[in-house]
């Protein structure tokens, strides 16, 4: 449905080309919900502009629900209005004198791909239906919420019947609660119409709740994609495994045997460790990560002293998160971040012992970079 091959582009600051993408390529199927997530200024947003018409690349083809949209042997162009797309933008862009339904309405009557004057106005009140919006509908919009603002740019995305939805940060400008609860409308409904969505956004839990598939954007390039639990549980470099979620790394672990079946084991700061089943050649070094949800805390009488992959630690501070608590403890792998239901009183002493599973301890090439 989306396709990028190749895609570079350059803006040009003084008289120096920044380089904005780095030969992207990307592909989105038919239905699929892929999201672009990543700091500001990596080029998420620069990708999704071309993808809308709104950027022209340097280099490279976009080609949308099977048409080339811009290529360059033999060049081609295919401006944003012909494209088969609708866009949500970040600032909502409605117009502020128009009432709702008019602002729906307006890419009805003034786009190329205009219906017919009772399909359009058929259109806008199933647009006004899906988004609750009916009994409001003749309000202006200045006199509406935040949340009631980006529904209203939701609902006139969606009156145009866009084979592609393009959303740029949608719900960023929202509180908390209010854009728990679009997300889960949003996904729905995708689902619900069959629409391909191209969603940017820098945070990581929007991604990892809406998206099929993420692609992770690191200086105009993607460093990695996948599902979400794919980009959760395997990530392929510090980067990605930071970037997602806090990680606890060890770095400098030597792989000190290539037992096949109880496991590899490495050494890391004279701790041995036993990593799940992977090929990990004997004398290499490799960067050890482990969620902080994934180490158990564990009663003085849970396990041997001897047991694998066990340490002791020294409580250092802990914050409560509602339902659970962060802990840091220091330990012989450094400084450990956890993250427990168990209360405080637990650690009355100072000390614990903490066990990290081996299939829970994710392996990256040392170094880690994108």
């Amino acid at each position: 449905m989306i396709e990028l091959v190749g895609v570079s582009k350059a803006f040009t600051q003084g008289r120096t080309p920044v380089p904005a993408l780095r030969e992207v390529s990307l592909s989105v199927d038919q239905g699929e919900f892929y999201v672009l997530l990543g700091a500001s200024g990596c080029g998420k947003t620069t990708t999704l502009r071309i993808v809308a018409g709104l950027e022209r690349p340097d280099s490279g083809s976009v080609r949308i629900d099977g048409r080339q949209v811009f290529g360059r042997s033999p060049d081609v162009w295919v401006g944003p209005e012909e494209r088969p797309q609708a866009m949500v933008f970040q600032s909502y862009a409605l117009w502020p004198h128009m009432t709702i339904r008019q602002n729906i309405a307006f890419p009805l009557r003034r786009g190329v791909r205009r219906p017919s004057g009772p399909e359009a106005a058929a259109r806008v009140e199933e647009a006004l239906g899906l988004f609750r919006l009916t009994e409001q509908a003749d309000r202006k919009v200045t006199q509406l919420s935040g949340g009631q603002q980006q529904r209203v740019a939701l609902a006139r995305a969606l009156a145009l019947h866009p084979r592609v939805l393009l959303m740029d940060e949608p719900l960023s400008n929202l509180d908390a609660r209010l854009r728990m609860d679009l997300r889960l409308e949003l996904k729905e409904l995708a689902r619900r119409k069959g629409i391909t969505c191209l969603l940017v956004t820098h945070d990581q839990e929007e991604a990892m709740m809406l998206a099929d598939r993420v692609g992770i954007v690191h200086d105009g390039a993607i460093v990695q994609e996948g599902t979400p639990a794919e980009l959760y549980g395997a990530p392929k470099s510090e980067f990605v495994a930071t970037f997602l979620d806090h990680m606890n790394l060890i770095r400098s672990a030597e792989v000190t045997s290539c037992d096949a079946s109880s496991g590899p084991e490495v050494t890391a700061r004279g701790v041995r460790l036993r990593l799940g089943p992977g090929d990990h050649p004997l004398g290499g070094e490799l960067t050890l990560g482990i969620r902080p949800g994934d180490i158990v805390v564990l009663d003085a009488d849970d396990e041997s002293p001897s047991a694998p992959n066990l340490l002791s630690g020294r409580l250092v501070d802990h914050h409560y998160l509602g339902g659970q608590y962060l802990y840091r403890f220091e330990t012989p792998l450094g400084r450990l971040n956890v993250r427990s239901a168990v209360t405080p009183q637990r650690f009355a002493q100072g000390t614990v012992r903490l066990r990290l599973p081996a299939q829970k301890l994710i392996s990256m090439a040392a170094g880690g970079t994108p």
